[in-house]
């Protein structure tokens, strides 16, 4: 049977798309898509930096989001399939950062413009498994952003090699994960093991937890570790009974981590807090009634958490009786010194705050809800302020907000532009001006 020559050249043109993408070199630049709109609720600028339906996903609130000049935004997408991409705040250029694929946490350095990742390096970079393969090696890569982005630009980009680093391997027999973390010094990078590594360093008469919820997670034992970043030399840094995840690093305060320990929904403890050298200790005693989750470390000495209003009064099955507004609910702040929590505001309906963040200079809070919406909390005096909406509660994901580290804009991920209700883009809210003067001077209460 003879082919017509047309569906021949779509065949080829097909063919070479495909090879390009999965051959893709690490500089490749992608056509602006910076769309600036205003909410049309709420009147708030937002600069959708990227708009098309390609699989945008936003790094977890939990870690930097910009490089250390604040000018690149890096994500995850599918528009070069298994690489990490970032995008130009301000032109809207984006250039591929990866080669070779990567899994788990994109981690950005805030000081140096370094990017590190974990990959497999025995598997193509489409096939990456999310979290890796238990028992493969594994290897922590570095990206010298600063040279690449200027190569970039200049058209005048050299070999993969050029830009990255391997900065060590783990040995399969680790059972290491993609949940990476930066240490403050930038010298140390912190990466999650598995129960067979962890269980050696686990003293016998620790109690292994078992599966909690109904999502059956949360068994241990699991541990962190850490990667010299100049020598590639590995330690334990802690062990635990349970499965920890969201393992984050205090950017002010060296050797400081905060995690959790992982259900895939209520935990009977779930925020944890370690200084390498020290053990693992509960951050905010949870009751037995308390839905918590979604910590972020948000200054030097406080982590926000969400203690969550979602479930009706009564409600009492797998997850326990927890998560409704019988007892209190909200953005919950927690000093890491004192060990005092407040509330820093309650949507009065809903879900309740469901992923939270703040500035660092302990003026604002942030967090969204079910429907996708995007709540500011002034904590100087107490106000809560709907920030946009219009995300669609179809999208695909929550927004997870994160505070830029000047505290003037937060970084999410919306579908408020996508034609399937789903698919989510790189955005940028912005904090009106008359937001940012507010004189404070009659306020009695700045804490």
């Amino acid at each position: 049977m003879k082919i017509p020559l047309l569906l021949l050249a779509i065949a080829s043109f097909a063919a070479t798309v495909t090879h390009l993408h999965a051959q893709s070199p690490i500089g490749t630049r992608l056509p602006s898509e910076k769309k600036v709109i205003e909410d049309p609720v709420t009147g708030v600028e937002l600069a959708f930096l990227t708009s098309k339906q390609s699989g945008d996903s936003k790094i977890y609130q939990t870690h930097p989001q910009w490089t250390s000049d604040g000018k690149w935004l890096v994500f995850r997408s599918d528009r070069i399939p298994g690489e990490a991409l970032a995008v130009n705040e301000e032109t809207g250029d984006i250039v591929q950062v990866t080669e070779g694929g990567y899994f788990g946490m994109l981690t950005l350095a805030r000081k140096a413009m370094k990017l590190y990742v974990m990959r497999d390096p025995e598997m193509p970079a489409t096939e990456q498994p999310r979290y890796g393969r238990g028992d493969a090696d594994k290897a922590i890569v570095e990206i010298d952003l600063e040279t690449l982005f200027i190569d970039s630009a200049a058209g005048s980009l050299k070999s993969a090699d050029h830009y990255q680093r391997i900065v060590g391997r783990v040995d399969g027999s680790m059972g290491a994960g993609g949940d990476m973390a930066i240490d403050a010094n930038e010298d140390v990078i912190y990466f999650r093991i598995g129960p067979e590594e962890a269980a050696k360093h686990l003293d016998s008469s620790v109690e292994i937890k078992e599966n909690f919820g109904p999502r059956d997670m949360g068994a241990g034992p699991t541990g962190i570790a850490s990667m010299d970043i100049s020598t590639g030399e590995i330690d334990i840094v802690a062990v635990a009974p349970f499965q920890m995840g969201h393992i984050q690093t205090n950017p002010w305060v060296s050797g400081e981590l905060v995690l959790c320990w992982e259900t895939g929904g209520k935990s009977p403890q779930r925020v944890w807090t370690v200084k390498v050298g020290g053990d693992i200790e509960p951050l905010y005693p949870e009751a037995e009634y308390e839905w918590v989750t979604h910590e972020a470390i948000i200054s030097p000495d406080e982590v926000a958490i969400a203690i969550m209003g979602h479930r009706e009064v009564g409600t009492d099955d797998e997850w326990g009786p927890s998560g409704s507004r019988e007892k209190p609910t909200g953005l919950g702040i927690v000093n890491l010194r004192t060990r005092e929590m407040r509330i820093a505001g309650q949507t009065r309906s809903g879900s309740g705050l469901w992923h939270v963040h703040g500035s660092a200079d302990g003026r604002w809070a942030v967090g969204d809800d079910f429907s996708r919406s995007l709540y500011l909390i002034d904590r100087k005096t107490h106000e809560m302020m709907l920030l946009t909406t219009g995300h669609k509660p179809s999208a695909r994901d929550h927004v997870h907000p994160t505070f830029s580290p000047g505290g003037t804009k937060i970084q999410i991920q919306s579908a408020m532009l996508s034609e399937d209700d789903r698919s989510m883009n790189i955005c940028v809210v912005y904090l009106p001006e008359s937001l940012l003067d507010r004189d404070y001077s009659g306020v009695l209460r700045k804490d």
